[in-house]
């Protein structure tokens, strides 16, 4: 198993630390523009090996030539927020670079599975995919397991529990519009209402949608990279082990809750071959338009890059 991180800042660096520590490839490769950035940080990766007792090689390099056949290609290169922006203020100039990008690993790549990191993530995920050729099924965006995981975090520390008890989907966009589905979400079983008023939950569900920017405002010149790094190797690790996990990601619908032709997270049965199932939920109303609300959303930033992407 080869598996090629674009992009060394954060994101991309813990990444490859993290695939290489659960050994999930053989060899990882490390790419970005920066000379010097991807070889030293792929090098110190390596000589921590000995440490923490992993025999991955971790290769940097600023040329596409050497992310050749790989199986997975994990993108995380492009701009990061700022305060003050959103995900769909990064639009145009980030999906410039998701298009060079694709384009690029495509030339030495023939029939990889595409991991999308970047933001506005759904958007770069329809990037990858008119770009590429690839099917539906291998172009799959990070964005519902990072998004419940705050959901996760956030009902864990409100119950004072344990994370590993806690079951939740949030599905959507990933943005502002992400749909946190409390009818799903459960503690060792028992719904999330019969543990805590609903003023919490939906104070938890609003806290959820700005867990992003909440990072970013601490920060001022970065955002998140280590909650992000490990949802994209829980992807990775469930392709490496054909898991067959159920997790929401961002998948192209065809139909699926009334959505058509727009990427969009829902929960998916993700293994070998990317994603092999997508499932549909029985949703209230409410979700069930908000969700809607959300796709139209991503679909309309994507009209807005038809010049960009033929």
């Amino acid at each position: 198993m080869k598996i090629t991180v674009i992009g060394a800042g954060n994101v991309g660096a813990t990444a490859a630390l993290r695939i290489a520590e659960k050994q999930l490839a053989k060899e990882v490769v490390l790419i970005d523009i920066v000379e010097g950035i991807p070889q030293g940080k792929a090098l110190d990766m390596y000589e921590s090996g000995p440490v923490a007792l992993f025999d991955t090689r971790i290769f940097g390099s600023n040329d596409y030539k050497d992310s050749e056949n790989s199986d997975i290609i994990l993108i995380t290169a492009g701009l990061a927020r700022k305060p003050g922006m959103t995900r769909e203020d990064l639009l145009m100039k980030n999906a410039t670079i998701i298009k060079e990008v694709t384009q690029q690993v495509m030339k030495y790549s023939k029939n990889p599975i595409i991991i999308m990191v970047s933001n506005p993530l759904d958007v770069m995920t329809h990037v990858a995919h008119t770009i590429s050729g690839l099917e539906k099924e291998r172009v799959i965006g990070m964005a519902g397991v990072l998004d419940t995981a705050r959901f996760r975090s956030f009902i864990a520390e409100a119950l004072d529990v344990s994370m590993q008890d806690i079951n939740a989907f949030v599905l959507g966009g990933h943005g502002d519009s992400m749909v946190p589905v409390v009818k799903y979400t459960s503690v060792a079983g028992i719904p999330l209402s019969e543990l805590m008023p609903k003023e919490q939950i939906d104070a938890i569900v609003e806290r959820t949608r700005n867990g992003g920017i909440e990072i970013v405002n601490h920060l001022k010149t970065g955002s998140a990279y280590y909650a992000p790094a490990a949802s994209a190797v829980e992807m990775i690790e469930a392709i490496v082990k054909d898991r067959k996990r159920i997790i929401p990601c961002t998948t192209l619908l065809t139909g699926e809750y009334g959505i058509d032709n727009v990427f969009c997270g829902v929960p998916v049965k993700i293994g070998k071959n990317g994603i092999e199932q997508i499932l549909e939920l029985d949703l209230a109303a409410e979700e069930l338009d908000a969700l809607q609300k959300s796709a139209a959303l991503v679909d309309e930033n994507c009209r807005n890059l038809k010049s960009l992407l033929g």
